[in-house]
């Protein structure tokens, strides 16, 4: 990934700079309150005055000249950014209901469960021995899941006994589709409520045992459910094409060279 990320950070170089350039020309301005609470925001960033005397010294030849040349070099890109870019970004209600009624696939929920589990799972090619002790543990893993009364509970349970990578999560699947259960899971998820647990599943060489959080009907969400995130996400895609567009304009005028 190496030569893909130094790709996009040379863009992202090429992109400010030739955005400050471009600010400059049009003679935009920081006010000098702006960049006094400015410094006064990056002086907080540090633990103490030695870690930004430190840095100072090491980063800036502690000249306060630089850094306030720098800080205004940013204010400055943020303000042109604002004006070229973030001001011309409106999404309108019915722009993001026309979106909506176009898209209704997109907005399909396939039914689904959420769920956390414990699992015990034997190293590979296990002795009989090792097998045995697996399910010694998957039986008293699920004694004291049996005793919990809660999700958080249950999590720390997870946490404590579980060999999946779902313990760093509190044994959380979250919402997962049914067409992704493994086929014991799911009949077993069939016959439970919400907060139930169920009896020791096995899945061919690993045991779990899982508590039923929610059990979520396939259905297309509604409008009101969408309208927030889905406006977000559309003034996001916005952005991301105002931005490319502006990218493509600067460089048209610009002598870009890589040495």
């Amino acid at each position: 990934m190496e030569p893909q990320i130094r790709k996009g950070a040379l863009q992202m170089i090429v992109f400010e700079e030739l955005v400050y350039q471009d600010a400059q020309r049009m003679k935009l301005t920081v006010p000098e309150a702006k960049m006094d609470q400015a410094m006064i925001q990056f002086r907080k960033q540090f633990s103490s005055p030695d870690q930004y005397q430190e840095f100072m010294k090491t980063e800036l030849g502690g000249s306060q000249q630089l850094l306030r040349a720098k800080i205004r070099r940013s204010l400055l890109i943020d303000a042109y950014l604002k004006q070229m870019v973030a001001d011309k970004v409106t999404v309108t209600p019915s722009e993001v209901k026309a979106y909506y009624d176009k898209n209704l696939d997109k907005f399909h929920m396939p039914e689904s469960y959420a769920f956390q589990s414990i699992s015990t799972i034997p190293p590979p090619n296990a002795t009989a021995a090792q097998v045995q002790e697996a399910h010694k543990h998957a039986q008293e893993a699920l004694r004291q899941a049996k005793e919990t009364k809660s999700y958080e509970q249950f999590g720390v349970l997870a946490e404590k006994f579980s060999e999946d990578d779902y313990r760093v999560m509190m044994g959380d699947h979250k919402a997962v589709d049914v067409a992704n259960l493994p086929p014991p899971v799911l009949a077993a998820l069939k016959n439970m409520k919400p907060g139930q647990i169920s009896d020791l599943i096995q899945i061919e060489n690993f045991y779990t045992v899982i508590r039923l959080n929610a059990h979520n009907a396939a259905g297309t969400k509604t409008y009101d459910e969408v309208k927030e995130s889905l406006r977000k996400d559309l003034e996001t895609k916005k952005t991301e094409q105002l931005r490319s567009a502006l990218d493509k304009k600067l460089r048209a005028n610009a002598k870009v060279e890589e040495l």
